[in-house]
């Protein structure tokens, strides 16, 4: 595919491409990664033999890290407009995607694979979580959408609300994957899938995924209002204070807080406990 750095395309099997993605060190998500998933699906609509795509990681410790916040100052809205419009194309698509997860997906990387028709997860080292909230900010990418729908009200909120890892068997019980499957099963679980669904005619599956779409689908303002509260969150003060504190802790490298993001979150203590220090108790 001509002009993709970060996503490698294999089509040898008829009806069926397999896309792994590539960003080291950690794969994480930044505008260039937004973009070339725009002209991936613009390859994607174009081919009418593809009836399945399967989205795996080149990474085994990180399927996406999270999107890459170091430049934070330089987001703009229309920044994520490819974001949004991948998303909106990928649930709608006739062709079935499928998320097959090892390693750790966060923030931006969780959203992506819950826009994905199915998540196939390694019991062994799949690790999901929506960390905003412990860095001051607000998931803006599709969670708060789609998180409700698959696994209800209370659930998302413990998984937004305390921006913790959820390992993959928690993950398949409240219905956040599919199912999970020993790392050494993943592979051929998923092969299986994608050649029976290939073997089967792309109107049947396009019209029963767009059947389905109608009870669990968010819509395109939906998504916006999350995105238009995240952007209102990049002004906050805790989030700037946060946000310089994970900075020094080891970003966007690896290190054992990319590994353990969930466990180092409760560190970062609140924006204004220094100024809460330096003051005498109250009697």
């Amino acid at each position: 595919m001509p002009g993709l750095s970060q996503f490698d395309t294999d089509r040898t099997y008829p009806g069926r491409w397999t896309i792994t993605f590539s960003n080291p060190p950690i794969n994480m998500f930044g505008p260039e990664t937004l973009v070339e998933l725009g002209a991936l699906m613009t390859e994607l609509e174009a081919d009418p033999s593809v009836k399945v795509v399967v989205f795996q990681s080149v990474n085994p410790d990180f399927f996406i890290a999270h999107l890459d916040l170091s430049n934070a100052a330089e987001l703009r809205p229309a920044s994520f407009a490819p974001w949004f419009d991948f998303v909106l194309r990928l649930s709608s698509t006739p062709v079935v995607s499928i998320a097959k997860i090892r390693g750790r997906t966060r923030g931006i990387g969780n959203e992506f694979v819950l826009a994905c028709d199915m998540r196939f997860a390694s019991r062994q080292s799949a690790l999901f979580g929506n960390p905003e909230v412990g860095v001051g900010l607000v998931p803006g990418g599709g969670a708060l959408e789609w998180l409700p729908r698959l696994v209800g009200r209370s659930r998302a909120l413990e998984i937004v609300l305390s921006g913790d890892d959820f390992d993959a068997d928690i993950a398949e019980r409240y219905g956040w994957v599919n199912r999970t499957l020993d790392d050494d099963d993943l592979d051929s679980f998923v092969d299986a899938l994608a050649r029976r669904l290939a073997s089967f005619d792309r109107e049947a599956l396009g019209a029963v995924k767009a059947q389905v779409n109608r009870f669990g689908t968010p819509t395109a303002t939906e998504l916006q209002s999350s995105n238009d509260v995240f952007f209102s969150a990049l002004a906050w003060p805790g989030q700037r204070t946060r946000r310089a504190r994970v900075r020094s802790m080891g970003y966007g490298v690896p290190s054992d807080f990319e590994l353990n993001f969930g466990k180092h979150l409760p560190t970062l203590g609140r924006a204004d406990d220094d100024d809460t220090d330096a003051q005498p108790a109250p009697h």
